[in-house]
């Protein structure tokens, strides 16, 4: 099972009026910003929930997901929007400010286990024993096709690209948008060194088991690369860049001050990159750069899964 640019392109007509069509600014010259936190329930994640949800049957038991936080949100707020019930389960890691924000959204919560994949399972059971539509938070074709979504913005919006920078966990994201740019563009996944999910199945062959700690393991915590993703992404030749957690601070603190873009550590983990690449010793006069990333929002728990994309000309 995989997932095809055309399940790209239908499932951006199936969420059409229920997902955000997300702005592109420029923060710099050649530089640009995709602020995927003014996204429903602040994170790109509403685009798979979405997906998912209107591709399948939804029971009476309603729906069930395993979430870091921001995921979780997505879930409980297209629930909502869709009028089904939605049931969160989140490890004891979870940001408070999250688990209050899922059950403002109405979700019945859940906080289990010290990390992701220990939520999971505990709601895999759950729903065994319920009935409901389970919605994962990457590993799922529906979920990937609908991150997808993005990377087709990407293109309608920026004339077409050269190289994408995507910000990676789970994998759903890197693996969405790398089938929803069909080989026009070249995808580099960036991750934490902490937390290597996809850089750990390169090596090996396939997903493995990786620690999870450091600044961003609330968002990014997945023990292991998705299989959908690993399938995907290692047909395209995606290569991983990690990033320390020192630098994931420091973009941050920049994105803030240079740009009043305020970004939870997993939206600043793309950051890095594209700020190393973007110094004058690095980068071609005229050269363009676009990113996505989180903008200051009411909404606290908002997640930034920062997405870079080079313009044609330049290589990251």
């Amino acid at each position: 099972m995989t997932v095809m640019y055309d399940d790209v392109v239908a499932a951006a007509g199936r969420i059409e009026g229920h997902a955000v069509r997300t702005p592109v600014v420029e923060i710099s010259e050649g530089l640009f910003l995709k602020l995927e936190t003014l996204q429903h329930s602040g994170s790109f994640k509403a685009r798979g929930a979405f997906n998912r949800m209107l591709s399948a049957h939804v029971p009476d038991a309603g729906v069930i997901a395993a979430s870091g936080g921001n995921h979780g949100l997505a879930v409980a707020y297209a629930a909502r929007a869709l009028g089904v019930r939605a049931e969160i389960f989140v490890p004891e890691v979870c940001a408070p400010v999250k688990v209050a924000g899922l059950r403002a959204l109405g979700a019945h919560v859940t906080r289990t286990g010290a990390i992701y994949s220990e939520a999971a399972e505990a709601a895999a059971k759950r729903a065994a024993q319920t009935g409901a539509l389970q919605v994962h938070a990457y590993d799922h074709p529906d979920v990937v096709a609908g991150q997808g979504t993005l990377g087709l913005e990407v293109v309608e919006q920026t004339g077409g690209v050269d190289t994408i920078l995507v910000a990676v966990g789970g994998g759903g994201l890197v693996a969405g948008v790398t089938a929803g740019v069909r080989g026009g563009a070249r995808v580099v996944a960036v991750e934490p060194e902490l937390i290597p999910t996809l850089h750990e199945a390169l090596k090996a062959g396939g997903p493995v088991p990786v620690g999870v700690s450091g600044v961003a393991a609330d968002a990014l915590g997945a023990t292991r690369l998705g299989a959908l993703a690993y399938d995907i992404v290692s047909a395209a030749g995606v290569e991983s860049v990690l990033v320390t957690d020192e630098a994931i601070e420091a973009a941050r603190r920049a994105l803030w001050a240079e740009h009043r873009v305020a970004a939870e550590h997993a939206g600043a983990t793309a950051t890095p990159r594209w700020r190393t690449a973007s110094t004058p010793a690095s980068r071609a006069s005229g050269s363009r750069w676009w990113c996505a990333a989180p903008t200051p929002t009411p909404r606290p728990w908002c997640d930034g899964s920062a997405v870079g994309v080079l313009r044609r000309g330049e290589r990251a």
